[in-house]
């Protein structure tokens, strides 16, 4: 019997609209029964990964309750009539769990326009072998194929090689990913440490996924040697600074100059390093912007990091008294009113000096230390002035004003001498 007879049989319409029935009612069920088993499935404490699986499950409910009744329905077929009147429900009942299991377990993916490839590409294939049309599918995309000197490529070598990047990348990145977080969780290794582990686990999964893709579709890896020698000039010559940013980036890695969390300046740039990646580094000031630093400036350039032995610098705050106060009290008070504030660190105490004798008032010069940098520097010599400002204010202590004495004295008189003649 062809495909058009068995198309147009009684009993194929029949089986077409019991699957159409089933699936209606599934949905009209699901919308009602979804809800509260996800309401409740979002009250489990479970990692963040198996509750994206337990949702995507539940967000697919009519699905699962098609599947159980169609199963039902094949079964009562089977009792009731010819194995041949319950063929289109099996293939239903089928298609729909390859689909249902492919659609759940292509959310493992987080990248959506990946995981819906992966999931059209996997279903298409499980679907062509369920209604037995894979063979012939493989044979006529296998005949579509032209060949380039020795080299032969088909449609199916495409399809087959896009698929296998596509699935090992993933995989090679999520394994980079997962082998990242624990290498960040050791106590024992240091932050430039941890990221170069990070970065070359992951490099090398990439390029090792590359390879394994380019081998299992048939592609000789030895007959890309020249042209990759001729390509990779090329490339040498025109991505000098990559390159040159990516060197840097390791160097910055192996010398511990800076790490995540240390606080630099690098020119008018003052902020702490929020990442180090491959060709920059993160770097976030005050002021919330994110700047974007290439690596190879901070190898070139004079860079002042502020945390690189220990997290201890000390800022200045410069002031001035009248003449009316006893130095003594005032550098007293200054200490007093900056060693309880906060922020402020109690690992070396704050000293002020008399520096000078100004035209209009005595010049100080207060020094403390802090120990978090990145929290800002402005925001601490502001809290340290106001402080000084509320203790001179109890203390009868003035802060000057400039001011300058002018003397006017009458002038000679003028004498007129007489000459003779």
């Amino acid at each position: 019997m062809s495909w058009v007879d068995f198309l147009l049989q009684p009993w194929t319409f029949f089986q077409l609209g019991i699957l159409a029935i089933l699936f209606l009612v599934s949905l009209f069920l699901s919308k009602y029964i979804e809800p509260p088993f996800e309401a409740r499935a979002r009250k489990l404490k479970v990692s963040k990964g198996t509750m994206r699986l337990i949702v995507a499950v539940l967000r697919r409910f009519e699905w699962i309750l098609f599947i159980a009744l169609a199963w039902g329905a094949f079964y009562i077929l089977r009792a009731t009539t010819w194995t041949s009147n319950s063929y289109l429900v099996s293939i239903g009942v089928s298609l729909a769990s390859a689909w249902l299991i492919i659609s759940v377990l292509s959310h493992v993916i987080r990248s959506r326009p990946i995981a819906k490839f992966v999931a059209i590409v996997g279903w298409s294939i499980a679907a062509l072998s369920i209604i037995g049309l894979l063979d012939d599918v493989q044979l006529m995309l296998d005949q579509a194929a032209f060949s380039v000197g020795n080299f032969r490529i088909s449609v199916l070598q495409v399809i087959q090689g896009t698929f296998l990047i596509v699935a090992l990348l993933w995989l090679a990145t999520a394994t980079g990913n997962y082998a990242d977080r624990r290498i960040a969780d050791v106590p024992e290794l240091a932050p430039s440490l941890k990221v170069l582990l990070g970065k070359i686990i992951k490099i090398t999964l990439v390029i090792a996924a590359l390879a394994v893709a380019l081998s299992g579709v048939g592609i000789d890896l030895t007959a890309l040697t020249v042209f990759s020698g001729a390509v990779g000039v090329g490339i040498g010559f025109g991505l000098q600074k990559v390159v040159s940013n990516f060197i840097s980036g390791i160097i910055i890695l192996l010398d511990k100059s800076i790490k995540p969390g240390d606080t630099i300046s690098l020119g008018e740039t003052f902020g702490w390093i929020r990442e180090l990646r491959a060709r920059f580094v993160s770097v976030v000031t005050r002021d919330g912007k994110e700047y974007l630093i290439p690596n190879e400036d901070l190898i070139t350039q004079q860079v002042v990091n502020w945390s690189f032995s220990n997290d201890l610098i000390r800022l200045d705050v410069t002031f001035g008294v009248s003449y009316d106060a006893n130095p003594h009290e005032v550098s007293k008070l200054a200490i007093d009113a900056t060693r309880n504030l906060e922020r402020i660190s109690s690992q070396k105490s704050p000293v002020c000096w008399l520096t000078g004798f100004g035209d209009s008032s005595l010049d100080f010069v207060l020094r403390f230390w802090v120990s978090d940098p990145q929290n800002g520097l402005t925001n601490i010599r502001g809290k340290v002035m106001l402080a000084l400002w509320d203790t001179f204010d109890e203390n009868n202590i003035n802060i000057p004003y400039p001011h300058r004495e002018i003397i006017m004295k009458e002038g000679a008189p003028i004498r007129v001498e007489k000459g003779g003649g």
